[in-house]
C-alpha cells in the first residue's frame, strides 16, 4: 500500500493539492481537490469510492487538510 499526498503554494496564491493511493504497484485511487470527488482508477477501486463519497467525511477530510493544513504547514516550515 502507497499513500502519497501533499500540496504546492503556487505564485498566483493558490493552492494546488494532491492525494493518491495505490496497491500492489498501482494506482488505485484518488482525489480531485476542484471537484471534490475521488476517481477509482480501475473497477475494483469504484467499491471505495462509493463508500467513501456515500459516507462524506473522507472527501471533507482531505479537503479540509489540502486547503488549509497542509499550505498552514507548508509555509511555516519552509524557511528550514
Amino acid at each position: 500500500v502507497l499513500r502519497v499526498y501533499g500540496c504546492e503554494l503556487l505564485s498566483d496564491g493558490s493552492i494546488r493539492g494532491s492525494f493518491r493511493d495505490g496497491y500492489d504497484g498501482r494506482d488505485f485511487i484518488s482525489f480531485d481537490l476542484g471537484s471534490g470527488r475521488f476517481m477509482p482508477a480501475d473497477s475494483g477501486a469504484e467499491i471505495t469510492r462509493r463508500r467513501w463519497e456515500h459516507e462524506g467525511a473522507e472527501a471533507e477530510r482531505w479537503t479540509n487538510y489540502l486547503k488549509h493544513i497542509c499550505p498552514e504547514w507548508l509555509q511555516k516550515y519552509v524557511g528550514y
